[in-house]
């Protein structure tokens, strides 16, 4: 029997979160997923660039840069919803959103500790 101190947020849960954002016909043309880089158990760990990418590439270069990242510690499963309001809102329609867009570059971690995520550890890795 397992007992969880908050609702579970897995790996699974962001890679389906992901896909589906690359399915949407409106929201997969205001990010790109890249793979930063692979975990020591070879699992991908995944940066979202958000922006807008229908500008001049010399004007892109001039725009500041925000790296926000999430899941450190594979523990903090409200961070990966608070993450995912946080892309679901710069992904939107609103005028707010792309202004940010317009504005910046981010570049999000949506899952930085993959694997303590997937062994269900709180405060470490493997």
């Amino acid at each position: 029997m397992y007992f969880a101190h908050s609702y579970p947020y897995t790996y699974s849960d962001m890679q389906r979160y992901i896909a589906r954002l690359e399915a949407d016909p409106k929201k997969k043309h205001r990010f790109r997923r890249k793979e930063l880089c692979k975990s020591i158990a070879g699992n991908s760990v995944d940066i979202l660039i958000i922006t807008s990418f229908g500008t001049d590439f010399e004007e892109m270069k001039k725009r500041k840069g925000v790296v926000i990242s999430s899941r450190v510690h594979p523990g903090e499963t409200n961070s990966s919803f608070m993450m995912k309001g946080m892309i679901d809102y710069l992904l939107g329609p609103s005028l707010g959103a792309r202004m940010l867009r317009d504005t910046f570059v981010f570049k999000i971690v949506p899952m930085l500790n993959p694997d303590g995520v997937i062994q269900g550890n709180t405060r470490c890795n493997l």
